[in-house]
């Protein structure tokens, strides 16, 4: 079942009783829409209930989303474009160097446009890097880079995986992490 509540508080929420729903969950997309899942044994009264008990953290998230998309630049596909050119050239240097540097093997790089993750490693060890990289302070670029190599030994996020990427950062991962949440990708104009 899928459909729209209009909740007076909220406004509208999607609200999705499915199978696959293992818990009642709530979701504040990027755009601020609000969606509402649960599984099939849970009535739809409950499930609301829960939404209505969550008012308070729903609209700080919408206030923490508005807050994050106010500060955020829109680029012309020229603009857009020319990050990536920058980012084919420069990318797959820093990637070769701190490999090179704490001796990390790795497969190809890829540059995407991606608007969800900064990068990513496959159980290939391949590495994926958002073309949005370059809109950062080098500082962050070189911390992504080192974290996607770190998945090239743990493809998870284990204490392992943290403790080897604090080695390699000397200590500033957990800084650097949040850091990294201040910024967002960029997006593209139509």
């Amino acid at each position: 079942m899928k459909n729209q509540y209009i909740h007076p508080r909220l406004g509208p929420v999607q609200v999705s009783q499915t199978m696959r729903a293992r818990r009642i969950s709530i979701a504040v997309k990027p755009s601020g829409e609000i969606r509402l899942s649960f599984p099939v044994y849970v009535s739809a009264r409950r499930a609301l209930g829960f939404l209505d008990s969550k008012i308070e953290w729903i609209e700080a998230a919408r206030t923490r989303i508005t807050a994050k998309n106010a500060g955020r630049t829109r680029y012309t596909p020229a603009q857009t474009e020319e990050l990536r050119r920058m980012a084919k050239i420069v990318l797959p240097q820093k990637v070769a160097q701190a490999a090179e540097r704490f001796g990390f093997r790795y497969g190809r790089v890829t540059i995407r446009a991606s608007h969800t993750k900064w990068g990513s490693c496959t159980s290939d060890n391949n590495i994926s890097l958002s073309l949005w990289l370059m809109t950062l302070p080098e500082h962050l670029i070189d911390y992504v880079v080192i974290h996607e190599l770190c998945h090239t030994v743990h493809h998870d996020h284990s204490a392992e995986f943290h403790a080897l990427a604090d080695r390699c950062l000397e200590g500033r991962e957990k800084a650097l992490r949040r850091e990294l949440r201040s910024y967002s990708t960029g997006e593209t104009e139509k």
